[in-house]
């Protein structure tokens, strides 16, 4: 068995041949709640997933009937009155700092942690039984782990605030109207609608693009335009001598399919526009772990 590809335990990873890797949040009996040991592998997955040079896209989902309601139901009374600690605790927003795609299908319940993660993605599909609630008004707690940040960037200041200080329960086609979502797909289609959608991106797409818009999508709207031109400069310097571009123009004239190289495995996009993630305090090489 490939070292690579996790098929037990409370994620599993599955690295297909069309360069979508299939990371599944594996704990069905507690509805995929969030756990230590849950988060840990994730971020285990994620790592493996931005250092596998087969992989060119992440799809992110849940087993069985939900995505993540949130933190497991049977830790929530033996977190209650306790000091939070995150010592040794790896960044809980990782996936921000992903070089690759991070798609999700959301195939049930997304609530809390579960929304926060399912935020932290690109794109995200969901079933048409699927619900949200942001949920912390209604646990005594607060916008935890940058949803507060996160949300407000997606749909905006007002319904971001609705959505946080009711805690209220929406379903996908609002989560569709508000842009918390792009597609609503009939739940026996969703796997395959986001799965075709995430292999066209692998087949088509240079990964050396993707890494950099990834990282210009997350640094460039808290920067002036100014600030983002000149980004721009060094990205595309590096850009225009690269073999995926020599590959795209070439594999666009003769009318045939790309044949993009790997993401180079030291590649960061940060340390080459100079832009760090300042309001979430991430820098991907720092988050991933890569020098």
């Amino acid at each position: 068995m490939d070292e690579r590809v996790v098929t037990e335990g409370p994620v599993l990873l599955d690295i297909g041949a069309d360069g979508v890797a299939v990371i599944t949040l594996n704990a069905p009996e507690r509805r995929n709640g969030w756990s230590p040991e849950m988060e840990r592998r994730y971020f285990d997955a994620l790592e493996i997933a931005d250092q596998e040079p087969r992989v060119r896209v992440v799809l992110l989902t849940g087993a069985g009937r939900t995505f993540c309601p949130g933190v497991d139901s049977g830790r929530l009374d033996g977190l209650a009155g306790r000091p939070l600690d995150m010592t040794d605790r790896l960044s809980p927003v990782r996936a921000w700092a992903l070089r690759k795609p991070l798609i999700a299908a959301i195939n049930g319940a997304c609530a809390g942690m579960g929304l926060v993660q399912a935020l932290l993605c690109d794109v995200r599909f969901a079933a048409r039984v699927a619900k949200f609630t942001t949920a912390f008004a209604r646990r005594g707690l607060v916008g935890e782990y940058g949803i507060t940040w996160l949300l407000p960037r997606l749909v905006g200041q007002e319904r971001a605030a609705d959505l946080l200080l009711s805690g209220r329960v929406f379903d996908a086609t609002e989560a569709l109207t508000l842009g918390v979502v792009s597609r609503v797909v009939e739940p026996a289609e969703l796997m395959s609608t986001t799965r075709a959608y995430a292999a066209d991106i692998a087949a088509n797409c240079s990964p050396l693009s993707l890494a950099f818009i990834r990282h210009q999508l997350h640094s460039d709207p808290q920067g002036s335009l100014d600030v983002t031109l000149r980004r721009s400069y060094a990205a595309m310097a590096v850009a225009a001598t690269s073999a995926d571009f020599r590959e795209g123009i070439d594999s666009f004239l003769q009318k045939r399919p790309p044949a993009f190289p790997p993401l180079a495995y030291g590649l960061d996009p940060a340390t080459i526009t100079g832009a760090e993630l300042p309001e979430l305090g991430l820098v991907p090489g720092e988050v991933l772990g890569r020098g």
